[in-house]
């Protein structure tokens, strides 16, 4: 079985069950395991202090997944707004040992302002590899990766997030359509997700985020997102995250 870890946060539950039917729902052999703090506290995995600029409760927790994972195999981190929407193995086939971890290495340059909650947008190097990460856990380079390190008051988000531990030739890349940043990436000039990749990943806070702004169950979120569609409905559900044309 394979093991893909989901960034859990309280506010978007709804978003975790809908990115996790998308993975289960496609996918054999996969297991999926949410970030939830209150479970890796009680674990003592996790013991830092809130991050006042982080804007989901798994800025730091997605770091702990070697450790989770024993420090053996692969395995996958992802945001919780993503939506997969072809197997996931077909990922996990391009498993790669000679890097230590490989994700979509986007050239992502947001303009200023605010995201998640009202949270600044900050701009830094390699923003957004982090959201979609497949882990070689046994690499050498990743043994350092572990609950003390992460926990460490002194470790920074930007070290964490840009992965500065680790030399540039040991981060391999993926296809974007594996992390497809919606109103970001343009279609048809940089293909879709639904042909040569997989996955959408929601940037905006509010409008692309449908179970926050439409109050929508669990239940119902999952329907919509194994919903068919060959094209964007006339009401322009399209724009507010929910894709076209899933599988």
């Amino acid at each position: 079985m394979k093991n893909v870890y989901i960034g859990y946060d309280t506010r978007e539950d709804v978003a975790y069950q809908v990115s996790k039917y998308s993975i289960l729902s496609k996918s054999d052999g996969i297991n999926v395991h949410p970030l939830k703090l209150s479970e890796l506290k009680k674990d003592k995995l996790y013991w830092r202090d809130e991050d006042k600029l982080g804007s989901t409760e798994f800025t730091f927790s997605r770091f702990l997944v070697p450790e989770l994972n024993e420090f053996k195999g692969w395995a996958m981190f992802c945001d919780c707004d993503l939506l997969f929407l072809k197997d996931l193995n077909k990922l996990f086939d391009l498993a790669d040992d000679q890097y230590a971890v490989m994700c979509v290495q986007h050239d992502y340059a947001p303009k200023e302002g605010t995201k998640m909650d009202g949270q600044v947008q900050t701009i830094y190097p390699r923003k957004n590899w982090s959201s979609v990460v497949l882990w070689n856990c046994g690499h050498p380079s990743n043994q350092q990766i572990n609950k003390e390190l992460v926990n460490d008051p002194e470790t920074t988000g930007k070290y964490l997030h840009r992965f500065s531990w680790l030399k540039d030739d040991e981060i391999g890349s993926i296809p974007h359509t594996w992390n497809w940043l919606v109103g970001w990436y343009k279609e048809p000039e940089d293909g879709h997700p639904s042909k040569g990749g997989q996955a959408h990943r929601r940037l905006s806070p509010r409008p692309q985020r449908p179970w926050l702004c439409r109050g929508l169950s669990s239940r119902q979120a999952r329907q919509d997102a194994g919903t068919p569609r060959t094209a964007p409905p006339a009401s322009g559900r399209q724009s507010r995250g929910i894709p076209a044309g899933i599988p």
